[in-house]
C-alpha cells in the first residue's frame, strides 16, 4: 500500500538535507563547547604545574577560546575529525595519562591548523 493511504508523507530531499545539516551543526556545537572547557582545563594544568605551554598547543587553545572556528569555515570539522581519530588510536584515558593525552590532542590540533593555514 502507498504511504498516502496511511497518512505518512515522504520528506522531500531538501527537507532531509536541512535536517541532516541541523543535526551535524548540533554535534559540532556540542563538540566545540566541550573543547572550550578542555582548553580551560589545559591552561589551568600548565598554570598549576608552572610550565610554559608549547606554541602549537597554545595555538589550538586560543583557536577554541576565541571561537576562531566561527570565522574559518571547515576548521571545526577538521578538528572534530582529528578528535575522532585520536579517540580511536590513543590509549584509554586514566588519571595518570589525562594531562598528557589532552596536551597531545591539542598539539595535533595546533599542527593541523597551522598546516591548513588557519
Amino acid at each position: 500500500m502507498r504511504r498516502k493511504e496511511y497518512g505518512l508523507r515522504s520528506r522531500d530531499p531538501e527537507t532531509r538535507y536541512h535536517e541532516q545539516v541541523r543535526r551535524q551543526r548540533k554535534v559540532l556545537e556540542e563538540y566545540a563547547a566541550h573543547e572550550i572547557e578542555y582548553a580551560d582545563d589545559l591552561l589551568m594544568w600548565y598554570k598549576i604545574k608552572k610550565l610554559d605551554m608549547p606554541d602549537d598547543e597554545y595555538r589550538a587553545v586560543t583557536f577554541f577560546k576565541n571561537r576562531e572556528y566561527l570565522r574559518k569555515p571547515g576548521s571545526l570539522t577538521l578538528c572534530y575529525n582529528l578528535y575522532q581519530q585520536c579517540m580511536k588510536e590513543l590509549p584509554e584515558c586514566t588519571k595518570e595519562l589525562a594531562f598528557d593525552l589532552l596536551a597531545f590532542r591539542y598539539k595535533v590540533y595546533g599542527s593541523a591548523l597551522m598546516k591548513g593555514g588557519i
